[in-house]
């Protein structure tokens, strides 16, 4: 179960826009994430490749939590809003809710739920 210090830690990595080293620091090395129900992605050196791809098509990416993390053993679930500007300067915003499963004090498991229209407004 994951101490409220360490998700307060992870989710500062996240809004300090230092999303590749939250990953380096908190995911186990065969961390799992989902989005919505695309198929998984597998491994903590896969998780970093795919963030690095994200942050190359943007020129700024930003998270901001709403609302504290909600703990309950060893699930965590956090309200995000994500802020996408590319090249162009057109800025694409996404609310999410992410489900998360620790083991001690590293992720294991992440899921992603959102409504994927939010990025074509």
């Amino acid at each position: 179960m994951p101490s409220r210090e360490i998700v307060e830690a992870f989710a500062r990595r996240l809004e300090e826009g230092d999303f590749i080293g939250a990953i380096e620091q908190f995911c186990t090395q065969d961390a799992v994430t989902y989005e919505n129900n695309a198929a998984p992605t597998v491994g903590r050196d896969n998780l970093v490749a795919k963030e690095r791809g994200v942050l190359a098509a943007s020129s700024a990416v930003t998270a901001v939590r709403l609302g504290p993390s909600l703990i309950e053993g060893d699930t965590v679930a956090s309200r995000w809003r994500f802020s996408f500007t590319n090249a162009d300067g057109v800025t694409r915003t996404l609310e999410e809710i992410a489900w998360q499963t620790w083991r001690g004090d590293k992720l294991i498991e992440e899921r992603f739920f959102y409504d994927p229209k939010q990025l074509g407004r």
